[in-house]
């Protein structure tokens, strides 16, 4: 029986809030992974370190510039290649949870891509933040907000095929709306989800809405704390508003 090397440490476990999501947490001193496939949707997000992968024949660094992604049942495989030390987390999406997040986005499909490696920091930093909260840091609320807007992002930048991702709408009144609701039902468990089928969007519509209009997401510093009557009077984070979530 090969020897297991004591520097090699994983942590697996499954978000009870989101059917279908799995989540790793690893780091390896060694490694190799021969050619294998997954049956989930699989992003993956390198913390320190790096390592070699390989899919479509292609080979590829894995470091902290770079968002791994591979298809459901895309062969690939792994090594550490000159790196001594990988540490990364990474996401595992089965049907169930690939089918509500295509819900929550408003498509049919999710789109399939036809590269393994992204380097925009931006969403790697969103990825980063989004496995922290499901690891525990956050409440239900704000990771299902740091899910839909992190992968509808590489969704409608980098995916191919699929169905379109509608993107949200730049309207003051149906902001002024949904500050009215969440005015009318402050203190009461109001989701994201709620909210959204209120006002007849997507999730992902509802959060690109604020950020569009206020540069805030639902669960920022925000409009229904300020006790003001339209978004437009309602002050800048850090002036007036208290830190509370507001879904």
């Amino acid at each position: 029986m090969p020897r297991r090397d004591p520097h090699n440490v994983t942590r697996f476990w499954v978000d009870r809030a989101c059917p279908g999501l799995s989540l790793m947490s690893a780091q390896f001193t060694t490694h190799e992974f021969p050619l294998h496939v997954h049956e989930a949707f699989v992003v993956a997000v390198t913390e320190r370190g790096g390592s070699i992968v390989k899919s479509r024949g292609v080979i590829e660094q894995a470091h902290d510039k770079a968002l791994l992604v591979f298809n459901p049942g895309e062969p690939h495989a792994g090594w550490m290649g000159r790196s001594r030390f990988w540490k990364y987390r990474s996401f595992y999406l089965s049907k169930p949870a690939i089918d509500a997040l295509a819900r929550d986005l408003g498509i049919a499909h999710i789109p399939y891509f036809t590269r393994n490696v992204f380097t925009d920091r931006d969403l790697i930093e969103d990825f980063l933040g989004l496995h922290a909260a499901s690891d525990g840091l956050q409440t239900r609320g704000d990771r299902s907000e740091l899910m839909v807007a992190a992968f509808g992002k590489l969704f409608a930048r980098h995916g191919s095929g699929g169905s379109r991702i509608v993107g949200p709408p730049a309207d003051r009144a149906l902001l002024h709306r949904a500050v009215e609701i969440m005015h009318q039902r402050h203190g009461e468990p109001l989701l994201l989800e709620d909210l959204a089928t209120v006002l007849q969007l997507t999730n992902f519509q509802l959060i690109g809405l604020f950020k569009r209009t206020m540069d805030l997401t639902p669960h920022d510093p925000g409009p229904a704390e300020c006790g003001l009557p339209s978004p437009q009077a309602c002050p800048s984070p850090g002036r007036g508003c208290h830190r509370q979530r507001v879904l």
